[in-house]
């Protein structure tokens, strides 16, 4: 019965790997095939995606969500160059100017796109043209003439001052004299004296001596007073003279100037209509007529007593243009894929520069954009994890998203720099925003952040995996072609093709599925193509995708083999053959990021007389995780309704992950805990050539798990190890089967009957497959068939049971009498 068993539960041959036929492919290489056009496998987040940034109403920003290796950012790449090529629209070209009347608030102006770039040589070239007519204009006859024509006027009128004012100085006895003070001349009234002028210090000292009279020395003082006071007078008036004059020179300076840069400015206002640009224009013609002094020559700007130094700085820096956004060469709208989303990549920055004096100096043409601003009118493209870790980035950009405005600002979130008080023009922001991102991030930023719902409507989520057709089989080899076009590799033949098919599908962990892992996939390509190259051969054949393969995973597993040297030197005891109770050889995956393999762990369990129930040790030493155990107590569940009905289920058993020291989780391992203690209990040793893996729900039912292909190789290896005698196999859930992708050389062990798989639906299957003996059914009297397995195991847990109440009793008979003594000395 039990040889019938083995031989219903084998898995076929033909279900142990799926095989693709080379023949079935219409085309010898992919050089007969064309290259994909369309987006492969991800038919509903593609979907999604369009939807999102089709429509154009606020908020309907995309979320793409997947994990990596399903080539989210390739494939957002290539839908944005499609879509943005249809739409054809270009955004505007930004500039950012001087604020004449407000420095601190520069204006932003748009233009076309391709004007912007115009825009800024027509304004240099026209202060260019200001700055070799002025100073020509300056040095014009006529200006001069003008210029001197005033100054002749004052100079006349200053003279007829002074004329009278000699005369008068004759005529009281005194005369004007210019005294030198340091660079300055200043007249000064001084008596004649015998004809001389004398100075009225000069000549107190003569009347001290008594040389000259008193009296008329008092007479000439009072006249001095009096006429020092008419000359300050005349100063005044020539002082007055001298700043209408001035005035009347400036006045007539900028006259001249405007006459000259209107004319000049003419052509430029009539290419650039529009009252904003006009404004502009008439703000700095009038900010320069203010300023004329910046149109003196070279020579006349040097620094006093060092030629060879000019001032700091550009006169005419604040006449510039800034073109902050230069859309020109743009034929479509902006697509940026920003991968350093830093607060001054992503949103800009206001630069700063130190001047002589060592202070912190900016102006509007220190404003620079980032990519937001960059990319707006278009698409712009970020990885969610790169841009929640970087100060300010996540705040920033919803709130552009938000309220469809841009401030350029410098983050600074230390107040470093607080000096600067510049605020440009807001910038309104038409763009759509896809933030990569796996599920996870997500869905914690969705429960924590309510503006993400408001901002990010539109949810893309990349599977990584689809449907395994014909279409699907035909849409991969045109992929592998645009693969080998791209990176200009050898063509695949049929049978390469179909060895690629084949490890999609392993991939996928499913046989009706094929992975979605593009990345990976492209890598196989590559390096398939090398291992052509190395043999020399013109097309890429099966056995180089093999190599390709297996040289991947040689790379990569230098701790599985290390772990199978030490099962194999036996420091890790591991049993392949031969019969014991209570162990059984479970199956775990180890995971190192880039690389999955199985391996076996001895389990066991005793079991004995007691009322603790299972002892999970694994939980015992803080070394199991939640779902191990939580497996463990639906295996207490399970023994519960299987043997517990009519009496209770009193014993103490433990199991073990023997030689297990960094931690355990997982369920997939509880039906094979289940059958340890199964044959613990009914004293019935279990093959230790057959393999186990499983979880198991209350009901007995053996459910699928994962890493099936994995732990069936992990195995097979240490068998093949130890000699494969053609008993040993791997004992999995039935429901797994369909997720069987076996490598070949297990495939060829199975078909030459060195090695087997079996598949079952429950435990009673199950230890029939591990024991040779049948489980045994519940019969209308409540009792198993005798000599069953678990007509054992029901009459050990029984006597178990009865052995328990039968020691209590004894127990408590030979307490008796000691209790009654001492009562009786009580009393």
């Amino acid at each position: 019965m039990a040889m019938r068993k083995l031989e219903e539960k084998a898995v076929p041959v033909e279900n142990l790997r799926w095989r693709l036929d080379p023949a079935t492919l219409p085309f010898e290489t992919t050089e007969n095939v064309e290259p994909l056009k369309d987006i492969l496998g991800q038919d509903r987040g593609v979907e999604a995606f369009k939807f999102g940034m089709g429509i154009n109403k606020q908020g309907y920003n995309v979320f793409v969500t997947g994990t990596a290796n399903t080539g989210r950012l390739a494939t957002v790449r290539k839908l944005l160059e499609d879509i943005s090529k249809k739409d054809g629209r270009v955004p505007d070209d930004l500039c950012y100017v001087n604020n004449f009347k407000t420095p601190e608030a520069p204006i932003l102006l748009r233009f076309k796109a391709g004007m912007g770039r115009r825009f800024k040589k027509d304004i240099r070239d026209f202060v260019e043209a200001l700055k070799k007519e002025v100073p020509q204009l300056f040095e014009s006859q006529d200006y001069l003439n003008r210029k001197k024509e005033v100054m002749q006027e004052y100079e006349r009128k200053g003279k007829s001052f002074f004329k009278d004012l000699d005369k008068k100085v004759r005529e009281e006895g005194f005369a004007l004299v210019d005294i030198q003070m340091g660079q300055i001349k200043r007249p000064e009234v001084m008596p004649l004296i015998d004809g001389n002028p004398v100075h009225i210090d000069q000549l107190e000292g003569m009347v001290e001596k008594g040389r000259f009279p008193k009296e008329e020395f008092e007479v000439l003082k009072q006249k001095q007073t009096k006429l020092r006071e008419e000359i300050d007078q005349i100063f005044l008036e020539l002082r007055d003279l001298q700043k209408g004059v001035q005035e009347n020179i400036e006045k007539m300076d900028k006259l001249m100037f405007m006459k000259v840069a209107t004319e000049i400015a003419a052509p430029l206002k009539g290419r650039y209509p529009g009252e904003q640009i006009e404004r502009y224009v008439s703000d700095m013609l009038e900010e320069m007529t203010d300023n004329l002094q910046i149109f003196a020559s070279q020579a006349q700007q040097a620094v006093p007593g060092m030629p060879f130094l000019l001032p700091e700085g550009d006169a005419f820096h604040p006449y510039q243009v800034n073109l902050f956004v230069d859309n020109g060469d743009q034929k479509a709208p902006p697509l940026l894929v920003e991968t350093h989303p830093t607060y001054r990549n992503l949103f800009g920055s206001i630069e700063r520069a130190v001047d002589r004096s060592g202070l912190w100096r900016t102006d509007f043409s220190k404003i620079k954009a980032g990519s937001l601003v960059k990319a707006n009118g278009g698409y712009l493209v970020i990885n969610l994890l790169d841009a929640i870790i970087e100060p300010g980035v996540w705040p920033a950009l919803k709130r552009a998203l938000k309220t469809k405005q841009m401030q350029i600002e410098t983050y600074d979130p230390f107040y470093l720099f607080t000096t600067t008080g510049l605020r440009p023009e807001p910038i309104d922001m038409d763009i759509k925003v896809a933030v990569i991102a796996d599920a996870y991030l997500y869905q914690l930023l969705l429960f924590y952040d309510e503006d993400v719902k408001k901002i990010f409507k539109v949810r893309a989520d990349f599977d990584t995996s689809m449907d395994k057709n014909e279409k699907s089989i035909r849409q991969f080899a045109e992929f592998i072609k645009r693969k080998t076009d791209e990176d200009k590799l050898k063509p695949f033949d049929r049978s390469a093709v179909a060895a690629m098919v084949e490890q999609a599908v392993r991939m996928s962990g499913r046989q009706e599925k094929i992975s979605t892992s593009f990345p990976i996939i492209t890598d196989l390509i590559r390096e398939a193509d090398y291992w052509a190259n190395e043999d020399h051969s013109s097309v890429v054949q099966e056995k180089h995708v093999d190599k390709a393969i297996e040289t991947r995973i040689y790379r990569s597993n230098l701790i599985e083999e290390h772990i199978q040297e030490m099962i194999d030197r036996g420091t890790l005891m591991i049993d392949t053959d031969g019969e014991v109770v209570g162990q059984v050889n479970g199956l775990a995956v180890y995971s190192l990021g880039d690389y999955m393999f199985g391996k076996p762990s001895r389990i066991t369990a005793t079991t004995s007389m007691g009322r603790a129930g299972i002892i999970n040790i694994e939980r015992e030493a803080d070394l199991s995780g939640s779902t191990h155990n939580k497996g463990v107590l639906i295996l207490a569940g399970y023994l519960r309704k299987k043997y517990a009905q009519d009496k209770p289920l009193t014993m103490s058993a433990s199991i073990a992950f023997e030689q297990s020291y960094s931690g355990v989780d997982g369920d997939s391992a509880s039906s094979t805990e289940i059958y340890a203690l199964l044959s613990s209990l009914s004293e019935v040793p279990i093959k230790q050539g057959t393999a186990v893996t499983g979880s198991v729900n209350q009901k007995g039912e053996v459910q699928a798990i994962g890493g099936v292909n994995h732990k069936i190789e992990g195995f097979f290896d240490c068998c093949r190890k130890k000699d494969l005698t053609g008993t040993q196999g791997v004992m999995i859930p039935e429901s797994n089967v369909k997720d069987l992708m076996l490598r070949k050389d297990v495939v060829e062990a199975v078909k030459s009957g060195q090695f087997h798989i079996y598949a079952v639906k429950s435990i009673d299957e199950g230890i029939e497959i591990l024991t040779g003996k049948v489980a045994g059914e519940l019969g209308p009297d409540g009792l198993y068939s005798k000599g069953t397995i678990n007509d054992l195991v029901n009459e050990k847990l029984k006597a178990l049971a009865e052995g328990l109440k039968k020691f209590g009793e004894e127990e408590e008979k030979k307490e008796e009498p000691k209790g009654k003594g001492k009562k009786g000395k009580k009393q």
